[in-house]
């Protein structure tokens, strides 16, 4: 598969990667729809933060499930979903509280460099959201930008639920106002260069 990979300052490459597989049961495999490029890729892509050897870039993401291990119950092939940055089993104290990003199983998803075709999401059940039915298109953008913010506020529900005063299906209830990282909201969509 392709994906963008951060070799240093101001030089990313997209490249064949191995195409991601299941390692825990509680792991899915996504193939993603639309990928952001987040303000905190741009440290190190300016020099500011170090970068120690080629690393897959990308941790906002939404796509269609493929595959998922044995030990998932909530999430199925075929479904929309939006992802977290932090991987979070939802079921910790921590995470039950309200702070998935800090959950004592989380998972960094920037390691594992969503802007690619496919990848693998760990802790599946707590770290996808699904769609009721895969969004019109012109709506997965706004889909994308809810990426950023499901984990690190850690004041609002998770998952989030649907909106019962708002006609919408595809609306989501959140306390709390947020925007993409990058503030114009830059996007690859697979098929494009990332």
């Amino acid at each position: 598969m392709r994906g963008a990979v951060l070799y240093g300052p101001r030089d990313v490459r997209l490249e064949e990667r191995d195409d991601p597989t299941i390692i825990e049961p509680t792991d899915a495999i996504a193939r993603l729809s639309a990928t952001c490029v987040c303000g905190s890729d741009l440290w190190p892509y300016r020099g500011i933060e170090p970068v120690h050897g080629p690393t897959p870039m990308g941790h906002e993401y939404v796509g269609i499930v493929e595959e998922v291990g044995d030990a998932v119950r909530t999430i199925e092939p075929g479904q929309f979903v939006v992802g977290s940055f932090w991987a979070s089993d939802n079921t910790c104290e921590i995470c039950r509280a309200g702070y998935q990003s800090s959950c004592i199983r989380r998972e960094l998803m920037g390691t594992m460099g969503t802007q690619a075709e496919r990848a693998r999401i760990p802790l599946a059940d707590g770290t996808l959201v699904s769609t009721p039915e895969p969004p019109p298109e012109d709506l997965i953008p706004g889909f994308l930008a809810a990426s950023t913010c499901l984990a690190p506020v850690g004041s609002g529900p998770w998952p989030p639920r649907p909106a019962p005063a708002r006609p919408s299906p595809w609306s989501v209830t959140a306390p709390w106002a947020c925007s993409p990282c990058s503030p114009h909201g830059t996007s690859a969509r697979n098929g494009s260069s990332p």
